[in-house]
């Protein structure tokens, strides 16, 4: 028997609302073509959205999966080049930027186990906005490789924007967790695309400041942070005053500018393009990181701002058209139909299509019953404007002022670089003959570091330096150098002695002999020499021989068979 409450069950109800005159949009079906515009990847972790923090904590991860449904059912994935299931990033990954301690807190603690470890619970922070809750460390896996996966994808040049609406969370610092943030993505990404990138830039329209990512690179001046957000000294996290600029190298390249309640599309794209304006043709980026938090939006649950969703969008599609490798990472927002509608038009706005105000058919149509299925309910003006243009042309000024102490873009030369994210392989010494194998095997193990002598050389002992790089002899067979000419001389050689004829006597080099009479007095004779050089094979040193031998010294005679007369040379002769 089935009571009167429940005459209606939700199987018996229909598959899709029935929007009567409201129009359902019909999704795009004609494909993206390669290379006619920038290519986009989008980048969406399976069962990303399954995840729950609680019931009634303001983070829904749920807002993950209606905004994918909403992208699909415009036919959005047609005009996106490449869709990713990225994998989980490691511990390792994650440990690139936090602490070992807490990685390792956050893959042991449970909902089970966590009375066991509350003295690491209160160390860490995970405590009420940082809640425990079942695979907390699954679910920050998975939004950390989207995003780091994008940033690869960008440093490769596979794709022009990079989009991971589930990464974006900024208020994660090295060893604790703050603000539904455990593991900081952008971080992470930003050192992804630092390997790369001599400089990024980053830009956070969440309502509130994004701390964690300033406090990162509070002393980098390869990042330049720039938050807009709402200010009030109390507001979460308390931070961002237009004042906070930097340390160090980092000087002037952390930029806030700080709101108050209420602030108007007008107002927020007027300071926005101001702004980033300047502080790209400052900086000169070579990537950029943009942090779309929707709890700016008007009527968020959190937030205190009026901006639309078209607004909203429009600071997106500014930075879109700086045709710089960006990275897009959505953040908070926690009225959930407002944000999968929010980035599922800016989806729309990177990939260049345009899309109906009518929301296309999902099974999470009962979620925009009461804005009629429309894709740009009003969001404005539900508070007040406590912004005046004075105090943002204050603030404009003063970020001009910051930026002229800039002159011009900074080095990297002497930079260091981030660690490998991908490799994940540790640095170690190698020796010569490894670091030939990474240049190319063909040669690997078969260089020969002998000491080794030329022809015509001067070596001066085992202390000549200048013959490290000479290359041996090679061939069984040894070549002689001639010392002498057989015609006369009367030209003095480098050597330490004057050359005779001599009927066969052995000698010292450079010894000076007088021969007795003879052919030699009465006529000059020609004389040939040889002086043989030898490499000592096996890696010992080679020395030079000191023994000099006269080979057929004959006068007036023909030459020995096989040799060629030679040319009187200059030859070196230690003695």
């Amino acid at each position: 028997m089935v009571r009167a409450s429940q005459a209606t069950t939700f199987s018996a109800s229909a598959y899709f609302d029935d929007r009567g005159p409201h129009g359902t949009a019909q999704p795009i079906t004609e494909r993206v073509h390669p290379h006619s515009r920038p290519i986009v990847s989008y980048f969406f972790p399976k069962g990303v959205g399954e995840f729950h923090y609680g019931e009634r904590h303001p983070m829904k991860p749920h807002r993950l999966t209606l905004t994918n449904a909403l992208v699909m059912g415009y036919g959005l994935d047609k005009q996106i080049h490449h869709i990713y299931n990225p994998r989980p990033a490691t511990q390792v990954e994650l440990e690139m930027y936090h602490d070992h301690d807490y990685v390792e807190f956050l893959s042991r603690v449970t909902p089970n186990n966590q009375n066991e470890m509350r003295h690491l619970i209160d160390t860490f922070n995970c405590v009420e906005d940082c809640p425990i809750f079942a695979e907390m460390y699954d679910f920050c896996r998975m939004y950390a490789g989207a995003s780091l996966a994008g940033a690869r994808k960008l440093c490769s040049g596979t794709c022009d924007t990079a989009i991971n609406w589930s990464g974006g969370l900024h208020h994660a610092k090295r060893g604790e967790a703050s603000g539904f943030c455990y593991v900081n993505d952008i971080v992470l990404a930003i050192l992804e695309l630092l390997r790369y990138h001599p400089r990024v830039l980053y830009i956070d329209i969440d309502i509130h400041h994004g701390d964690g990512v300033e406090l990162a690179f509070y002393h980098s001046n390869r990042v330049m942070t720039v938050s807009f957000h709402k200010y009030t000294g109390e507001f979460f996290p308390g931070t961002g005053k237009v004042d906070d600029n930097g340390a160090n190298l980092g000087k002037h390249f952390c930029l806030n500018v700080p709101l108050q309640d209420g602030i108007d599309d007008e107002m927020y794209l007027t300071v926005f393009k101001t702004v980033i304006e300047d502080t790209v043709t400052a900086f000169r980026p070579t990537a950029i990181v943009l942090q779309c938090g929707a709890d700016s939006l008007g009527c968020d649950r959190l937030g205190a701002f009026n901006l639309s969703i078209a607004a909203h969008g429009e600071c997106v599609n500014f930075v879109r058209k700086f045709n710089v490798p960006l990275l897009v990472l959505g953040g908070g927002g926690y009225t959930i139909k407002n944000v999968s509608r929010c980035w599922t038009y800016e989806t729309a706005v990177l990939v260049g299509a345009e899309i109906p105000d009518e929301l296309p058919a999902t099974v999470y149509d009962p979620f925009f019953r009461d804005s009629q299925w429309k894709l740009h309910p009003p969001l404005t003006g539900r508070v007040e404007n406590q912004n005046t243009p004075a105090s943002l042309q204050k603030i404009t000024i003063s970020i001009r002022n910051k930026l002229r102490y800039l002159q011009g873009a900074p080095s990297v030369a002497m930079q260091e670089i981030p660690p490998d994210l991908e490799g994940l392989l540790a640095d170690e010494d190698k020796n010569q003959e490894e670091r030939d194998e990474e240049r190319g095997t063909g040669f690997a193990g078969e260089s020969r570091s002998d000491r080794c002598i030329s022809r015509h050389e001067y070596f001066e002992g085992d202390n000549d330096v200048d013959q490290d790089d000479c290359t041996p002899l090679s061939g069984p067979k040894r070549h002689s150098i001639s010392s002498s000419a057989r015609k006369p001389r009367t030209k003095r050689t480098r050597g330490r002695g004057r050359g005779r004829a001599s009927g066969g006597n052995g000698r010292e080099d450079g010894e000076e002999v007088d021969e007795p009479g003879g052919a030699s007095s009465t006529k000059p004779g020609k004389t040939r020499g040889r002086i043989r050089s030898r490499a000592k094979p096996r890696g010992r040193i080679a020395e030079r021989d000191k023994d000099v031998e006269d080979m057929d010294a004959e006068v007036g005679g023909e030459p020995e068979s096989g040799f060629e007369p030679a040319t009187p040379v200059d030859v070196d002769i230690d003695v």
